[in-house]
């Protein structure tokens, strides 16, 4: 007797793609109130992960 083992669900998306906008144009609107914050490069390569993540 042999047991069959169910292949796992496939994985699903948990953003759609507007999420990415509206998280880059909030990333956006934090970095120019925080210009001078020495922390707004990590806030500005996020802005460009979620663009190029919209992209797909």
């Amino acid at each position: 007797m042999t047991m069959m083992t169910a292949e796992p669900a496939r994985a699903r998306a948990v953003l759609s793609n507007q999420d990415f906008k509206l998280l880059q144009e909030a990333v956006l609107y934090y970095m120019r109130a925080h210009e001078d914050d020495p922390v707004s490069s990590t806030y500005s390569n996020l802005y460009h992960r979620l663009g190029s993540a919209t992209r797909r």
